[in-house]
């Protein structure tokens, strides 16, 4: 925009609409400037004013025209139709977007020098630090994972804090940003902040030096009562109804409110936390806390839901709170439970009761780790029977509140996948063990500090079985279903890999499940100065999540092998017929046990509290008003057409292979 000096003419007027400046000479104005819509403002510094010839529409549908009016600005640049009112202190040192309306608010400020946020460190997990994560205004879950637990990768850890710092140095201003269409109304004080586009920041007490990442496709809301230091808040997020946080990164479609708190805390794409209480913690992907009384400290989590009074410890008043624990992907902790850190939790499980003992059972997913009488006690893949396990796996997704076109983190949401098989085979193995050194009489076993009793062991090595029989067969017809089978040659073929990438271990970054070799070799690439930028590290991530599908078979076809106990090359289309079948077998018996696990939300029991002032019938009539029958429920009619779907797939595959096998 080309800007002049205002004319004497106009120096005047505004002189009369009770306007002052420390210089006249320093206000400069668009060329179609017109001074009427100023009124009692005092200019000092270099002042920028844009045009102002539009009606801005305000809540309630009151229209005022764009302007500055009772207002005091500081070295500021203002966009054009920006409408300005009842700034109680001053702007200073702040550009302000087109179409800004900021109305009733104490102090817009910048001091000095300011990265917003950038290179800002965060003490995840352990309090005292030593894991901190230096965030910046890309960053995704994945490195950030990387930076909290690889620790142990000194050279990687320099290597990406100096990028990050690198960074931060191109954000460095003397000047803060409010970009267009913000509304800031009935706010407190804002310092040394970096503010997005279409930004809604109304009845907040306090934003200091932090940056809020905001678009048209994804705005960001603070609201009532909101204080904020340190920050980095991500697009498409809301922070609400008294939220505080103190050194906090905040990903993509986050929602935090209900006078929540967080201090030194991370929380990525589609968390939210409501009433409770977070200290040092990771929050990957989908970790919900809705409770007043819960608290999450020095632990990492992902797609977790925190039951109320859920708590940990991270101390023992010796050395202090450097205790740290881990709760991996798509667990639960029900109300009033507790873990004593440090602790590993394996995927998917189920945490009831109070655990005063230092457990590792992330190679037993799926599974319920239970207090009774002060003991702790597992129950291996239990999980995999549950409905509510399935119903989470299935919402995620359809929860997912990103609309920003750059999507930050990537998330894998299958539940079966080589990262969650691989601890299955893990749990068979230590489950038969167990089961071979103690002895088949043995009412209890130990392991890592938990009891599991005879019945819960062979269980748990069925359910595995069950499992993993249910993820191969799903990949091999994945894999079948792409190629023509017109002989047992093709069906070789197609068995077969084309490279040996991901057939080792795999793992889950933070909701990236990926083989750790092709992880290594990226975090080698930075090590060794190939990667130099943080862009290219988050692509790179970004690649590797959306190449799951064409590796993932590379590590089925090694579990084939050993599954069958047979190379490739060797395999009959028999035994693929006989795979089939059992997969037919897994997937029909666990949606058997899903069905009947749901059927118990349907009991007369569980209609407690229905049909008041009723017999039995008025209980069951009034259920099915507010609940509906078993036989409608949309999960229920899920159930059922998938095992009719399943069971079709499975039949057609057979008639393939029978038929490639007659020619």
């Amino acid at each position: 925009m080309k800007y002049r000096n205002l004319t004497n003419a106009e120096i005047e007027q505004l002189k009369q609409q009770m306007c002052s400046s420390e210089n006249w000479d320093n206000i400069f104005v668009c060329n179609d400037f017109k001074p009427e819509n100023i009124i009692n403002t005092h200019f000092a510094g270099e002042v920028k004013i844009g045009s102002l010839n539009s009606k801005i529409e305000l809540f309630g549908g009151i229209k005022r025209h764009s302007g500055i009016y009772n207002s005091t600005l500081h070295n500021c640049t203002v966009g054009k139709d920006c409408y300005i009112n009842y700034v109680k202190n001053y702007i200073s040192n702040y550009n302000i977007g087109d179409n800004v309306i900021i109305n009733n608010v104490q102090l817009i400020a910048t001091e000095n020098e300011n990265t917003f946020g950038n290179a800002e460190k965060i003490a995840v997990l352990d309090e005292s630090g030593g894991r901190e994560i230096m965030m910046y205004d890309h960053l995704s879950a994945q490195l950030a994972y990387i930076m909290t637990l690889y620790r142990y990768r000194p050279v990687l850890i320099n290597k990406l804090e100096s990028m990050i710092y690198e960074y931060s140095l191109q954000k460095k201003s003397k000047r803060g940003y409010i970009g267009k269409h913000c509304k800031i109304i009935n706010v407190g004080e804002i310092k040394n902040c970096y503010i997005g586009e279409y930004v809604l920041i109304e009845g907040t007490r306090l934003i200091a030096n932090g940056s809020i990442i905001s678009n048209k496709h994804a705005p960001v809301e603070i609201g009532n009562d909101v204080i904020m230091k340190k920050f980095i808040i991500q697009s498409g997020s809301s922070i609400n109804e008294g939220v505080i946080i103190d050194k906090c990164y905040v990903g993509q479609g986050c929602e935090l409110g209900k006078n929540y708190s967080a201090e030194n805390s991370v929380f990525f794409s589609n968390c939210q936390g409501f009433h409770g209480e977070a200290c040092s913690i990771f929050a990957g992907p989908y970790t919900v806390t809705h409770h007043k009384s819960t608290l999450l400290i020095a632990g990492m989590y992902s797609f977790l839901n925190a039951g109320s009074g859920s708590n940990q410890s991270n101390h023992m008043y010796k050395l202090g709170p450097i205790h740290q624990g881990i709760v991996e992907r798509g667990s639960k902790t029900t109300s009033d439970s507790y873990l004593l850190w440090p602790a590993k939790i394996g995927p998917f499980t189920l945490i009831m009761g109070r655990h005063y003992k230092n457990s590792d059972t992330s190679d037993m997913p799926f599974s319920y780790l239970i207090e009774n009488k002060d003991k702790s006690w597992l129950v291996p893949g239990i999980n995999l029977k549950s409905v509510g396990t399935i119903r989470d796996a299935m919402k995620w997704p359809k929860r997912d509140k990103r609309t920003d076109p750059d999507l930050l983190d990537s998330i894998n949401y299958n539940l079966l996948s080589p990262y969650t098989i691989q601890k299955m085979l893990n749990a068979l193995e230590v489950l038969e063990n167990l089961r071979k050194v103690s002895g088949e009489s043995s009412n209890e076993y130990v392991y890592n500090n938990t009891s599991i009793s005879s019945s819960a062991l062979r269980t748990g090595i069925d359910l595995y079985n069950t499992g993993i029989d249910k993820f191969l067969g799903n990949s091999v017809i994945t894999r079948l279903n792409d190629y023509d089978l017109n002989s047992p040659d093709d069906l070789i073929k197609a068995l077969k890999t084309d490279c040996e990438t991901g057939t080792g271990t795999w793992v889950d970054i933070a909701g990236l499940i990926c083989p750790k070799s092709e992880l290594d070799k990226i975090l080698d690439e930075v090590e060794d100065g190939r990667i130099t930028d943080l862009q290219t590290i988050e692509n790179r991530f970004k690649q590797l999540h959306a190449s799951y599908y064409d590796i993932e078979w590379n590590w089925s076809a090694q579990l084939l092998e050993k599954r069958l106990n047979k190379s490739l090359n060797n395999i009959t289309p028999d035994d693929i017929i006989a795979l089939v079948k059992r997969w037919k077998e897994s997937v029909i018996g666990l949606d058997d046990m899903l069905y009947n696990d749901a059927k118990k939300e349907f009991r007369l029991s569980a209609m407690t509290g229905f049909g008041a002032d009723g017999d039995d019938k008025t209980r069951q009539e009034d259920f099915e008003m507010v609940r509906g029958s078993f036989e409608t429920n949309s999960f229920v009619q899920e159930i059922n057409t998938h095992i009719k779907r399943k069971s079709n797939l499975g039949d057609r595959v057979i008639k393939q292979i029978e038929k490639c096998m007659k020619k």
